[in-house]
């Protein structure tokens, strides 16, 4: 099981910047046994070996944040604000089934897969009280396709008719809500080294979860020993409606209920005050900036560069694929670049410390960071091989430049614990035919059963 990757430009995105322009990593089984300058010694026995002149070797992209079941409604509220995009979308999710959410799951970590990207984290609080087993769907789809899956078991319970968003039939009840996500802690969650499956525990957001729930899930996530999250700061009308509801802000209504600790990774932090901030730096409270969503839904740009100056832990999200239809996960490198630098100019984030955001940032989100998002001995074998040998790149003589300003590289190889899931751009875990016409009959089902 020895895996040579020779000739290759390498960015090991570990604590030195170490990079290599023509340089090895030798892979035994699924650990990290080598990396370094110059071609890779000469192997005793059988090993597979692969030629990397032209590409650029990176850790596997780690994506902190997404709703995958969305994958099935791309394309809804094309002009609305958050508030306004969620109340047209929840009475489409309410139709959602098991079949759907696996079809939907299934298709957008593909898309991720082909992206880059090995570890995943998705947020999936929405439980239709006729939709089957969502949660298993949800962990069926993860081991399909083969990249790690950090399922996150959220929760609303505060419909409507008590001040929340979403309709009240598409809610449970708070203690019904903890006992399920327990269980779903219980039935999944792999603390070992090396898991492919991770649970954590995610309420929703302040404006559709009751602080019963939120300090009940946070009691229950740390007398378990996984971690927290949920939604944050997203935009100003949750800043207006904490305001109104609990006399402080988001922030502080967070700390108030135990939700800021090195635990705890927030979606979004777009609304911080300089407080605010400073509070996330110093618990240690990570971050998932998603810059295409907050883009798409026009709800701000994130203070990502006074987080990291903070202390903060702070990853990429692709957020779902509803307010971010291309569902990729290489192309928040560049967005996170470029955000950063319309809030605070040209210096303000270099194309390297964007791919420690989309790498080392987001392993640390997920307390990962001994295993995943940098290439060292003895870490996890989670690489993405890029090819930028094409015109697409031609003359751009920095790699780590060419991949996070230049078009998306086609992926060469991706391997998860040395296992390979892309190979020369294509997903060799599952067919895309079949993901593609499961989608489209998921869909279409989605859309028929909302009218």
């Amino acid at each position: 099981m020895i895996t040579v990757i020779d000739r290759v430009a390498v960015s090991t995105v570990d604590a030195a910047g170490t990079e290599h322009a023509y340089g090895h990593v030798v892979v035994d089984g699924d650990t990290i046994r080598s990396v370094g300058s110059g071609p890779a010694p000469a192997q005793n026995g059988p090993h597979t070996y692969v030629d990397g002149s032209g590409c650029l070797l990176t850790p596997g992209l780690v994506n902190t944040h997404h709703h995958l079941y969305q994958w099935a409604t791309r394309g809804f509220a094309q002009d609305a604000t958050l508030f306004e995009w969620l109340t047209e979308l929840y009475p489409v999710w309410r139709g959602l089934d098991a079949g759907i959410t696996h079809a939907a799951a299934s298709a957008g970590l593909a898309r991720l897969a082909v992206t880059g990207c090995t570890t995943a984290a998705d947020h999936h609080y929405v439980f239709p009280r006729a939709g089957g087993d969502q949660f298993d769907a949800l962990v069926g789809a993860g081991r399909r396709i083969g990249i790690r899956l950090h399922a996150i078991r959220g929760s609303m319970d505060r419909g409507r008719s008590h001040g929340g968003l979403p309709p009240d039939n598409l809610v449970e009840e708070t203690e019904a809500a903890l006992i399920a996500t327990e269980k779903a802690v219980e039935d999944y969650h792999d603390p070992a080294r090396g898991a492919l499956i991770r649970v954590a525990v995610g309420p929703c957001s302040p404006f559709s979860v009751s602080p019963e729930l939120m300090t009940g899930a946070a009691e229950l996530a740390r007398r378990k020993g996984v971690r927290l999250h949920t939604h944050l700061a997203e935009t100003i009308d949750e800043e207006d409606q904490c305001q109104a509801e609990n006399g402080c802000t988001p922030t502080e209504y967070a700390e108030r209920l135990g939700w800021l600790g090195d635990d705890v990774w927030l979606a979004h932090t777009v609304h911080l005050s300089v407080d605010a901030v400073k509070r996330l730096g110093a618990t240690g409270t990570g971050s998932a900036h998603c810059p295409t969503s907050n883009g798409r839904l026009g709800t701000g740009i994130a203070p990502v560069r006074d987080l990291l100056d903070a202390g903060a832990p702070v990853g990429l999200g692709v957020d779902g694929a509803a307010s971010n239809e291309d569902g990729g996960l290489v192309a928040e490198l560049r967005q996170s670049v470029m955000q950063a630098r319309q809030r605070g100019g040209p210096k303000a984030m270099t194309f390297r410390q964007a791919l420690w955001l989309g790498t080392m940032g987001g392993a640390r989100c997920l307390g990962r960071e001994d295993e995943i998002g940098s290439i060292e001995p003895g870490k996890l074998a989670d690489l993405a091989l890029w090819r930028l040998d094409g015109v697409d790149h031609a003359g751009i003589t920095d790699p780590v430049a060419a991949l996070v300003f230049g078009p998306q590289p086609p992926l060469k190889l991706l391997l998860v614990g040395g296992k390979t899931v892309v190979a020369d751009g294509e997903l060799r875990t599952a067919p895309a035919d079949d993901l593609a016409r499961e989608l489209r009959t998921a869909s279409a089902k989605l859309i028929e059963v909302s009218k």
